[in-house]
C-alpha cells in the first residue's frame, strides 16, 4: 500500500497542529472579512458618502454572505470529504472531488451572477434599500459592481479551503492577504482621489478577488498531496453527493444568517420610521447604518471563531478516518477553551471601548444620535459573545466529524428559529429596542442546545477506533 499522504496529521502533537492549521485559517477569514469592513471605513469617512454609503453597504452586506453561503459548502464540504479520503488512503477519490468542485464554484458563480444582475432592485428592496432615495441610490451601485466579482469571490473563498485540506495552510492565508493588501491600497485612491464613491470602493474590492482567485488556480497547478489530472475536471456527482453534505451546515449557516440579516434590515426600517427621533427625515438611515457597523465588528469576531474551527477540520478528519478519536476529543476541548477566550475578549472590547470603535467608522462627521445609538448596539447586541462563538465553534466541529444533519440542525434552530423568529417578535414589545435584544436571547438559547451535543460529542469520542470511524457515518 502506498504511504499514506499528511500522515503527520495523525502523529504530531495536537496542539502544535492546531496551531499549524487554524492560525492561517483565522488570519485567511479574517482578511477575508475585511473586504467589506475596510470599503465601509473608507465610505463612512467620505464626507460625500457618509452615513448614507454606510447604510448602503449595510444592505448589500447580506447579498455577498450569499455568495459566501455557496462557496463555503463547496469548499469546506469538498476540504472535510478530501481530509477524511487522505486518512483512508484515498487518493483517487481526493483528487476526483476536488476538480468536481472546482466546476460546481464556476457554475455557480456564474449562475448567481445572472440573478443578481436581473433582480437587482427588488433584491435590494428586501434588504431594506428604500429606507431613503439617497441611500437606495448608492446601493444600486455598489451592488452592481460587487455582482461583476461574485464568480471571482466564490471560487477564491472556496478554494481556500481546499488548499488546506492539501496541508498547505500558509499559502491559502497569503492568497488571501494578497487580494485583501490590494483591496486596501486601492480602496482610498478610488474614493478619496478619483472619487468614484460606491463604485470605487466595489471595482477595489473586486480587483482584490480577482488576485486571490488567481493564485488559487495558480496552485491548483502545483498541489503537493493531491495530484489533480484531467479525468479530475468532470463532475462526479457520486463524490458530489458525499462532500456537499458535509459543507451544508456551512450553506444553511449563511444563508440563515442572511435571513436573520433580512429580519433584522427590516425591522430596523420598520421601526426606526415610528421612532421620535429616527422617524425625521436627516436621521432615518442612522439605524440601518449603525447596525452594519456593529454587525462587522460582529463578522470579525466569528471570522476568528470560525477560523479556529474551520482550521481544525482537516486535522480532525484525517484522524477520524484513520480511527484516532482520541485525538479528535482533544482538538475539541482545546478549541472550545479557544473559541471561548476570543469571545470573552470582544466583549470586554464592545463593553469598555464602543465609542473607540464607533470612531473609526466616521463618527465624527456624524450627529450625538448616531453615537450614542451606536454605543447601544454595541453593548447590547453583542453581549452574549462568548457564548456566540462557542456555538459557532461546535457547529463547526461537528462537519468536520462528518456529522452534517447535527450541525446543520443546530445551526438552523439559532439562524432562523431563534434569530428571526426574535427579530420578528420582539419588536413587538420593545420596539426598535427589540431588535438588538434578538441576538443575545438567540445565542443563550443556542447554547443550552450546544451543551447538551458538547457533552455527548465528547462521550462518543471516547469509545474505541471502530466506533470513532462509525462516528463519521451518523
Amino acid at each position: 500500500m502506498d504511504q499514506k499522504s499528511n500522515a503527520f496529521l495523525e502523529t504530531e502533537p495536537v496542539g502544535r497542529l492546531m496551531a499549524k492549521y487554524a492560525v492561517p485559517c483565522v488570519i485567511s477569514l479574517l482578511v477575508a472579512a475585511l473586504y467589506n469592513i475596510v470599503d465601509q471605513i473608507f465610505i463612512a469617512n467620505a464626507d460625500y458618502l457618509g452615513s448614507y454609503g454606510n447604510a448602503a453597504n449595510t444592505v448589500v452586506f447580506p447579498l455577498t454572505v450569499v455568495a459566501l453561503s455557496i462557496a463555503v459548502m463547496i469548499g469546506d464540504g469538498c476540504c472535510a470529504f478530501v481530509s477524511i479520503s487522505l486518512g483512508r488512503n484515498d487518493k483517487d477519490a481526493a483528487h476526483k472531488s476536488i476538480g468536481s468542485a472546482v466546476l460546481l464554484c464556476a457554475a455557480s458563480g456564474l449562475i448567481l451572477t445572472a440573478i443578481y444582475l436581473v433582480l437587482q432592485e427588488p433584491i435590494l428592496t428586501l434588504f431594506g434599500g428604500q429606507v431613503n432615495e439617497e441611500t437606495f441610490y448608492h446601493a444600486k451601485e455598489y451592488f452592481f459592481w460587487i455582482t461583476v466579482g461574485v464568480p471571482f469571490y466564490i471560487f477564491g473563498q472556496a478554494l481556500n479551503p481546499i488548499i488546506r485540506s492539501d496541508g498547505s495552510p500558509k499559502f491559502a492565508m497569503a492568497s488571501t492577504l494578497a487580494g485583501a493588501f490590494v483591496n486596501m491600497v486601492l480602496d482610498p485612491v478610488f474614493i478619496f482621489v478619483f472619487r468614484w464613491g460606491m463604485m470605487g470602493a466595489a471595482v477595489a474590492t473586486v480587483l482584490g478577488q480577482i488576485v486571490t482567485a488567481a493564485l488559487a488556480v495558480w496552485y491548483l497547478c502545483c498541489m503537493k498531496a493531491v495530484r489533480l489530472e484531467r479525468s479530475s475536471f468532470r463532475f462526479h456527482g457520486s463524490l458530489a453527493k458525499k462532500y456537499l453534505p458535509l459543507g451544508i451546515c456551512s450553506f444553511l449557516s449563511q444563508i440563515s444568517l442572511v435571513m436573520a440579516m433580512a429580519a433584522i434590515q427590516n425591522m430596523t426600517l420598520k421601526y426606526s420610521a415610528i421612532d421620535p427621533i429616527f422617524g425625521q427625515t436627516q436621521y432615518t438611515q442612522i439605524p440601518m447604518a449603525v447596525l452594519g457597523i456593529v454587525m462587522k465588528f460582529f463578522q470579525i469576531v466569528i471570522s476568528i471563531a470560525v477560523g479556529l474551527a474551520a482550521g481544525c477540520i482537516p486535522v480532525v478528519g484525517y484522524n477520524i478516518g484513520a480511527g484516532r478519536g482520541d485525538r479528535a476529543k482533544s482538538l475539541f476541548t482545546r478549541l472550545l477553551a479557544a473559541e471561548a477566550i476570543v469571545g470573552a475578549v470582544a466583549l470586554l472590547i464592545v463593553e469598555l471601548f464602543p465609542r473607540q470603535l464607533i470612531g473609526i467608522f466616521g463618527a465624527a462627521n456624524e450627529s450625538v444620535y448616531y453615537t450614542d445609538y451606536a454605543v447601544k448596539c454595541f453593548r447590547v447586541y453583542l453581549c452574549m459573545m462568548v457564548l456566540a462563538t462557542v456555538n459557532k465553534g461546535t457547529f463547526i466541529y461537528l462537519q468536520s466529524l462528518g456529522r452534517a444533519f447535527a450541525s446543520t440542525a443546530i445551526s438552523m434552530v439559532r439562524e432562523v428559529l431563534f434569530g428571526v423568529g426574535f427579530a420578528l417578535l420582539l419588536p413587538l414589545w420593545f420596539g426598535l429596542d427589540g431588535v438588538l435584544y434578538s441576538m443575545p436571547v438567540s445565542d443563550l438559547l443556542t447554547f443550552v442546545v450546544c451543551l447538551a451535543v458538547i457533552i455527548s460529542t465528547c462521550r462518543a469520542l471516547d469509545f474505541d477506533h471502530t466506533d470513532a470511524q462509525k462516528l463519521c457515518e451518523n
